[in-house]
């Protein structure tokens, strides 16, 4: 029970729409497949498989370093690699690093190695690498067991460093934020929760809802966007020129957890262009989208990510993402963007403070909103076949999104570890083995993607990849292959020098020699390759996931409508024409006490009249805004932006090529004097 999803808006479990239960009783991301964002559903309430257990490295370097005091040289080093200030660097920022202290090219790929097995490190694991560093230039036995002996005595060894030399990157991607150190205390600067944020029931008043037609979209601004034009809220697009160049940007950062025991819960920093940076847990994301609901439920955003209690690091960062992608929907949605509620959420210090004192109306938009003549006949006169049409593609649409973010991200994580990788039977023992990625069949639905058998087709669809790229068979879990390999290549120049023949061997001073320019050349295509995989997963695999949700919001958005647009129209219109007709009795028998009922009955018919009239308006309200949100949000999404993510997704692969190709072309001209004889 406690791994079930977070309860949510009641929905009803069948529809006429043909798109079964997605928003019914359970969150339709909590049971869907389509958000499976990798190997299998993370939002699943099933903890995620693990076939071989895989040591949670912080805690257990955490437990290495407890509380000894850490030298400065430690902090200066770390700050020198970790310009993104990340909390985390590459395998390749480490092993440069660990090259300016002057130890032999093997004990640094040995100490690599016992520090992690993965494409990038921790801080911890970082500090642990230097303490290793420094004992191995005391002539001590480099192991952790050594370093946590001296942790717990609270002498870290300092080590000897030359960092004026150390070897500047050749990148210029600064990666994006995203994580801090769970392992870390959280920051004071964050608000204080009590044990139930939503204790209270004021809240305060919201600023009028805007206008139909405005700026959409979710992509972050360039540096220096056209002018904007007047809006169009009929004709054309109905945003502004150039509107896919000004997307307000959202960047969802994990800090980590708070709380004791049993009310643990994670926080996030949200940093947006409305103003400094707010803390918020996941409950508080939860409350925002039950009132975006409430308010509007015939507009077009995407449901949040479900929340599990006792979530490993694949779900938290899955969720971190999602949670990212949806705000960044809502606060460049043309109307939504405005919304009190939503403002006060990215800017207030402490959201749990401001509903206390706050006054919130949960009143649906179609009660304050009036629609005029131009917009109203703006609807097509196929409206309903429009809608059908919609209806009929979404379906297939999130079936084959999905499965473009599957292959995707199977793709790029496989270009994180691509390089020269060691069969299993000389992999040695300290690098974990993981599970192998399934095989994709083509023909298969997304729901039995995790288990469907491979075929032909499917590897064709793999090796002629999007990314131009051709995939080996899965192995092993990302190991930063090319870092480690350019390690192991200066081992190799370490061992053979000098040559058995002699120190005046100009052919083995020549080969090594030679293979000394290839390590330095596969370091820069180890930074390269990493750095370029961090920009597809930042980037265009969200700009594919957000495609998918684009449609996932738009089933919901039908579904809450098949729901919440029933009215009472016709039974009322009966009523009033029966109770009409027994005044009209009344007044003509004109018995005792005829005149109090006929008055009681005129005020039940005026009562239901105006009813009938605020219906009727929320009818043409709810056509209007279908409308709206399909033409100007769903269409212009849709279209605009993917094809904005291809020409970056082009661009950026161009660049990265001629990077590529200068980095061998350089090492050809550069070893073209190795000897041969």
């Amino acid at each position: 029970m406690f791994n079930s999803p977070r309860q949510g808006t009641r929905y009803i479990g069948v529809t006429t729409n043909g798109f079964g239960g997605s928003l019914v009783d359970e969150n339709p991301l909590a049971s869907s497949s389509v958000y499976d964002d990798g190997l299998q559903d993370p939002w699943s309430a099933a903890p995620s498989p693990s076939p071989t257990p895989i040591p949670q490295n912080n805690t257990i370097f955490n437990a290495v370093i407890a509380d000894a005091t850490v030298p400065g040289i430690y902090h200066r080093a770390f700050a020198a690699v970790d310009v993104g200030g990340l909390g985390e660097v590459s395998v390749n920022a480490l092993s440069r690093v660990l090259t300016t202290s002057s130890l032999p090219a093997a004990t640094v790929d040995k100490i690599v190695n016992l520090v992690s097995s993965k494409p990038r490190v921790s801080k911890l694991e970082f500090f642990v690498a230097l303490a290793l560093v420094a004992l191995a230039q005391s002539g001590k036995d480099v192991s952790i067991e050594q370093v946590a002996a001296l942790s717990s005595q609270n002498t870290l060894p300092e080590p000897t460093l030359d960092l004026d030399r150390l070897q500047p990157s050749t990148s210029s991607f600064v990666p994006t934020p995203y994580r801090q150190n769970t392992a870390q205390t959280i920051r004071p600067a964050g608000p204080a929760y009590s044990d139930d944020p939503w204790s209270t029931n004021k809240y305060p008043a919201l600023p009028a809802n805007p206008p139909f037609g405005s700026g959409t979209g979710f992509n972050p601004a360039p540096p220096a966007p056209p002018p904007i034009s007047a809006v169009s809220s009929v004709q054309g697009t109905g945003l502004p020129d150039f509107w896919w160049k000004r997307q307000e940007n959202v960047r969802v950062t994990l800090l980590g957890q708070q709380g004791f025991i049993l009310n643990r819960y994670v926080v996030y920093e949200i940093a947006t262009e409305r103003g400094d940076t707010v803390v918020r847990r996941y409950s508080e994301f939860s409350f925002l989208w039950d009132c975006l609901q409430r308010r509007y439920p015939f507009r077009l955003f995407p449901a949040l990510p479900p929340k599990r209690i006792g979530a490993d690091e694949q779900f938290l960062e899955q969720r971190r993402k999602g949670l990212a992608r949806a705000l960044c929907f809502v606060v460049n949605h043309p109307v939504i963007k405005d919304d009190g509620i939503l403002a006060a959420f990215l800017t207030e210090p402490s959201f749990e403070n401001w509903r206390k004192t706050a006054s919130i109306s949960l009143e649906e938009e179609s009660a304050s909103k009036k629609v005029d003549k131009v917009e109203e006949m703006s609807i097509p006169s196929d409206f309903e076949e429009k809608i059908a049409t919609i209806r009929g593609k979404l379906n297939p649409l999130i079936d084959h999104w999905q499965r473009i973010c599957i292959l995707a991200e199977r793709i790029m994580k496989r270009q994180e570890a691509a390089a020269v990788r060691l069969p299993p039977a000389l992999r040695k023992s300290f690098l974990p083995t993981h599970f192998t990625l399934p095989i994709l069949s083509p023909a298969s639905t997304i729901s039995s993607l995790p288990g469907s058998p491979s075929s032909a087709m499917s590897n064709s669809l793999l090796s002629n990849s999007i990314l131009g790229l051709s995939i080996p068979p899965p192995t092993t879990e990302n190991q930063g292959d090319m870092a480690r390999l350019t390690n192991t290549m200066r081992a190799i120049i370490e061992v053979g020098e000098p040559c058995w023949r002699g120190d005046d061997c100009e052919l083995s001073n020549g080969v090594r020699a030679g293979l000394a320019r290839v390590s330095d050349y596969t370091q820069r295509q180890a930074e390269l390759s990493e750095d370029r995989t961090r920009i597809l997963l930042d980037t265009t695999l969200e700009s594919l996931k957000s495609q998918r949700d684009l449609y996932l919001a738009t089933r919901d958005m039908f579904i809450r409508h098949d729901r919440l647009s029933i009215d009472q129209v016709e039974r009322l219109k009966k009523r009033i024409e029966t109770n009409s007709v027994k005044l009209d009795g009344i007044r003509t028998a004109q018995k005792d006490g005829w005149a109090e009922e006929a008055d009681r009955l005129t005020g039940v018919i005026e009562r239901d009249q105006a009813t009938v009239a605020a219906q009727l308006s929320r009818r043409v309200f709810i056509r209007v805004c279908l409308w709206h949100e399909l033409r100007v949000v769903l269409h212009n999404r849709e279209n605009t932006l993917i094809t904005q993510a291809v020409h970056n997704f082009a661009r950026e692969e161009r660049q990265y090529s001629e990077g590529v190709t200068h980095i061998w072309q350089s090492l050809e001209e550069a070893t073209e004097g190795m000897p041969y004889e």
